[in-house]
């Protein structure tokens, strides 16, 4: 981490205080790693080599590179190396300063393990890396390697509770039983908290989740993550009053507008902090919504139009930003386009249904009232074709799929030979 913030400071012109955590950094090389000084400070003295220059100490540059040459020679060749603690290293960098560099971080974590299989620190970062590539054919995987993380760190609590959100859903009591052994071994720690708070709010405490996310904010009050959570358990807490019908009993409209303020303050928060996390400007322009600022409400829909987003996602947001023209502006026109155009994008999802049935409502409606009306007649031929075309595309499916069923095997043919 101190090679990290080296670099950090670096970038920032702060060559100085770049130089101080490269400092830091062999310090806790000679106090952690006493037996392995050398191979573990060739990353630290190439930074080292790499600020002297851009400082134009050029000397200085040289005596750091001399020192990776001469360990790099007694080992391998001069500047080059094969070594696990290298890979290791990389591993790391990969998974905590870039995003999507998860499969390549677990590569390095592969490598490393292939010269060193029973090495805990090279198995907690391909466990951690596993945890992080959370598609569906992992899942398994990543339980069973963080569960072989745990038995060569037993202590760590961090991966502790990662296991713990993986159990979630199969074992909820040894996933709490996990978080609570974590917490209890690292209550100051900052990667523990935020995750430990991400179990409870998956599993309904948003006021423990809530706990932990403000405690996580005093070591870090600018971290976007937290706010943006802590405004989410405040937005379940909100929904949950409207869906329980509470917020018109007595007493009870202090307290909802006191958390829905709560929500928006924190999600406002993350969103100048850290543009662009999902679903914060429209889970914004929701509240803003039913709070009849409309102004504000439209403001961050038109914010998360310009977001990227999944097919998927993209039909939610017009399916929501309808219903505010719809419900609120009170313009059906405006509710018809978006409706229409969450409609034509290929997904077949529950937002894309219930548009659909939007749609149909209306152009019902309108010719009940109207059995001319140009825009109503549209719709009803808009969504008669667009089924033909979802046909059309099915039929296509299955016959590619047919197709596909009667050709041989690329592999018997390829065994064929000539």
């Amino acid at each position: 981490m101190c090679n990290i913030l080296a670099y950090v400071k670096h970038h920032r012109g702060e060559n100085e205080a770049a130089l101080k955590c490269l400092e830091d950094a062999e310090c806790f090389i000679q106090q952690q790693r006493p037996d392995q000084v050398e191979i573990r400070s060739l990353v630290t003295w190439g930074n080292y080599a790499w600020v002297y220059y851009h400082m134009g100490q050029l000397s200085k540059a040289q005596a750091y590179l001399d020192k990776v040459r001469g360990v790099c020679e007694k080992l391998s060749s001069p500047y080059r190396i094969e070594s696990p603690e290298l890979d290791c290293e990389e591993g790391w960098a990969r998974l905590k300063c870039t995003q999507n560099q998860n499969e390549r971080g677990k590569v390095c974590f592969e490598k490393a393990l292939e010269k060193d299989p029973k090495n805990p620190e090279f198995t907690s970062g391909w466990a951690i890396a596993s945890y992080r590539l959370n598609y569906r054919p992992a899942w398994q995987y990543s339980i069973d390697s963080l569960k072989e993380a745990l038995r060569l760190s037993p202590d760590n609590p961090y991966l502790k509770v990662l296991l713990a959100l993986k159990l979630e859903t199969v074992d909820e009591n040894q996933a709490g039983k996990l978080v609570d052994e974590a917490i209890r071994k690292a209550p100051g720690a900052t990667d523990v908290l935020l995750s430990a708070a991400k179990f409870y709010y998956k599993t309904h405490d948003a006021d423990r989740a809530i706990q932990l996310l403000r405690k996580a904010l005093q070591c870090l009050p600018n971290n976007a993550y937290a706010h943006y959570h802590i405004g989410c358990c405040y937005r379940s807490k909100v929904l949950g009053m409207v869906h329980r019908r509470e917020t018109a009993l007595n007493g009870n409209q202090t307290r909802f507008q006191e958390l829905m303020q709560l929500a928006i303050d924190h999600l406002r928060k993350a969103e100048e902090i850290k543009e662009f996390l999902e679903h914060s400007c429209s889970y914004l322009a929701g509240l803003y919504a039913m709070t009849n600022q409309y102004e504000e409400a439209d403001y961050y829909f038109q914010k998360e139009f310009k977001n990227v987003l999944t097919p998927g996602l993209k039909q939610l947001l017009h399916l929501q930003y309808g219903n505010f023209q719809l419900f609120q502006m009170k313009c059906e026109d405006k509710a018809i386009h978006h409706f229409m155009e969450g409609v034509k994008i290929r997904r077949e999802t529950k937002p894309k249904g219930k548009m659909i049935n939007k749609l149909q409502r209306i152009a019902l409606r309108r010719l009940s009232e109207n059995e001319f009306d140009s825009e109503a007649l549209y719709i009803l031929v808009f969504l008669r074709e667009l089924n033909e075309e979802d046909q059309k595309a099915a039929k296509e499916a299955e016959r590619v799929l047919d197709t596909e069923k009667a050709a041989p095997s690329a592999s018997l043919h390829e065994d064929g030979g000539e």
